[in-house]
């Protein structure tokens, strides 16, 4: 995984840079996210794949699907990712600049994991402690997951706090095996 990161990183930074001097972080975000989501796709990572289908026919099937969700800057990029035969980190590319984009603004994303659904108060008591620690504003990704018995699991970048049952059982387990 270090490698596609490795070599999504330039893109990524590359592409925010642009984005921010131009003032069009959004813009950006939506087309590498469209990028991404197509790419994505089982048939669509076959066909780009392939080395059989020369690139300039991957390019036209690319820029012909994503239509207008693309800006001129954007057709180059898929030109540029096809050239170098890049497609398959499209996604790493877009969530890596999706960071850049959040740190850049002063957000940064949390999921948040109950074990059931959560009133709106209890959310957003939580959002508001985590951005009291992290000095930062918090998109959260509210889930629930029955699995973790009670309780919650909370990341935020590569912080996790587990304040669930089920993990209090296994840390528990553990410590009785040492």
């Amino acid at each position: 995984m270090a490698e596609i990161s490795t070599v999504a990183r330039p893109y990524s930074t590359g592409i925010f840079n642009l984005a921010k001097e131009t003032k069009k972080l959004s813009e950006w975000s939506d087309m590498l996210h469209l990028m991404a989501s197509i790419i994505s796709n089982e048939d669509m990572l076959a066909f780009v794949s392939d080395p059989k289908i020369v690139d300039e026919e991957k390019e036209k099937v690319l820029i012909d699907l994503m239509d207008k969700g693309l800006t001129k800057e954007g057709v180059n990029l898929v030109k540029l990712l096809v050239e170098n035969k890049r497609l398959g980190i499209v996604s790493t590319i877009s969530s890596m600049f999706d960071e850049l984009k959040d740190i850049d603004q002063g957000t940064i994303e949390a999921d948040l994991v109950f074990a059931s659904k959560p009133s709106k108060k209890e959310v957003d008591e939580l959002i508001k402690s985590l951005e009291k620690k992290f000095k930062k504003k918090i998109e959260a990704n509210v889930k629930v997951d029955e699995e973790i018995i009670g309780g919650s699991i909370i990341h935020v970048g590569d912080t996790v706090i587990d304040a669930s049952v089920k993990g209090q059982l296994s840390s528990l387990a553990y410590n009785l095996k040492a």
